[in-house]
């Protein structure tokens, strides 16, 4: 985790304190179920919960432990011992340590996802809001980076709104499916744990018991779940490349808000840099580096192995805490972003109507030119409008093939901008629901 990137909500979920909690409540609910079936005294139960519940373990004393040990439950378990004393004995009966690393993984992850969903509503919030407020605001479409026809800069923020709404979905359901608790002993066969302590601590753990083990819990949940963050970023990075060509001085339709006092460059104080978006860009990288190692996790030698251990434990932390903060910054970039509609106007207006072309290329088919001829008649005319010799409209009414078909008011009447928009509401009720 790199402070600069990294909310402390986020950040807290991966403390090493907060860890060791969590495993702590995995052994001590697991103990209470065992009480239950008679396996260890409920006395010992009791215990392990009074003196060690609202304990703060000492993070360097477990490191100590683990450099001779060389395993960090056991490490954990030997300071949990130190703190309850000679009933510590009865915890961990009959469990593995992937039951406590595999569980507690997954609360995390589970508690992450709440965050970032919560991160989520953030940008759908924003995108929602500014959606409207440009709803009719006109401006170019563009294909290849080229003026194609006329849009509004509201359904440019109803596209993102509607990726980031299935980004939600997407999310829910990935963390539906790694919410599964796994304390089912070595190799995964209850042989020395009740498959009822599983479900006891499941349920305490706000979990599902894992339907089948090998000793770990199945990795394509961990591969769904980081491939969702990773689609995300990428959803992220899409509307921030948007950002950053809007702001290039050659369009300025769009412009990341400039506070009082900040500076865009060390050499030149002019500059008005995009330097949130950009950094989205690269934030949305490193998340989707996370993907291609929680796909290959999945593979592991028979019932189990550790491959995968060293990747989660960079994996886990980085990918969340830089997706949240990234949704974070997006929200407040969209909700801030400077809009500038005259500037849009002006570049829908630059090529001279050209951006009409495909509705006079229509309008000569439905007269009775064919659509090769029709194609060939438009062409010619936007051709020199296009190197700058030339209005579009008047080289139409001076064609006298075009005139053949239509006339000046015919012609005229294709170059309605409003023609474009005309069905922004049915987009908008699609997109947000009833208006």
């Amino acid at each position: 985790m790199i402070p600069r990137y990294t909310r402390p909500e986020m950040a807290s979920i991966w403390e090493p304190q907060t860890r060791f909690k969590i495993w702590f409540e995995i052994e001590a609910h697991a103990a209470d179920a065992l009480a239950e079936l008679g396996t260890i005294p409920k006395e010992a139960a009791k215990t392990v919960w009074a003196k060690a519940k609202d304990a703060t373990f000492d993070v360097a004393r477990i490191d100590e432990i683990e450099r001779e040990t060389k395993h960090d439950v056991i490490a954990f378990l030997t300071h949990l011992a130190e703190i309850v004393g000679p009933e510590a004995r009865f915890v961990h009966q009959g469990m593995t340590s992937s039951d406590v690393l595999d569980t507690c993984l997954n609360v995390q992850l589970t508690r992450a996802a709440d965050l970032l969903l919560a991160d989520l509503d953030k940008v759908l919030a924003a995108l929602k809001k500014r959606a409207f407020e440009h709803k009719m605001t006109p401006t170019i479409g563009r294909s290849h980076g080229i003026h194609a026809e006329p849009v509004t800069f509201g359904l440019k923020l109803a596209y993102a709104y509607a990726e980031f709404s299935r980004a939600k979905e997407r999310l829910i359901a990935a963390r539906k499916e790694v919410a599964t608790c796994a304390i089912s002993g070595a190799v995964g066969t209850f042989a020395q744990i009740d498959p009822r302590v599983e479900a006891h601590v499941a349920k305490a753990m706000g979990l599902v018991p894992e339907p089948i083990s090998t000793q770990v819990i199945p990795r394509d949940r961990h591969a769904m779940y980081f491939s969702t963050l990773g689609v995300i970023a990428s959803s992220i990075e899409r509307i921030a490349v948007e950002i950053r060509h809007m702001q290039r001085t050659e369009v300025l339709e769009a412009e990341e808000f400039f506070s009082e006092g900040q500076k865009g460059s060390s050499a030149m104080p002019h500059k008005r840099n995009p330097v949130l978006s950009e950094n989205l860009t690269g934030l949305s990288r490193m998340v989707r580096a996370y993907v291609t190692p929680a796909l290959e996790n999945v593979v592991l030698w028979h019932e189990r192995d550790i491959s995968h251990s060293s990747a989660e434990r960079m994996m886990g932390p980085d990918a969340t805490v830089t997706l949240d903060f990234a949704l974070v910054r997006l929200a407040g970039l969209i909700d801030k972003l400077l809009v500038y509609p005259a500037n849009m106007q002006k570049n829908l207006d630059r090529l001279g109507g050209l951006v009409h072309s495909q509705r006079v290329l229509l309008a000569l088919t439905q007269k009775g030119a064919s659509r090769e001829d029709a194609y060939k008649l438009v062409q010619r005319n936007a051709m020199p409008v296009w190197r700058g010799e030339g209005d579009f409209l008047q080289l139409l009414k001076k064609d006298a093939e075009v005139k053949k078909y239509l006339s000046d008011a015919e012609i005229e009447e294709q170059f309605d901008l409003g023609y474009h928009l005309k069905h922004v509401d049915t987009i908008f009720k699609r997109v947000f629901g009833k208006l």
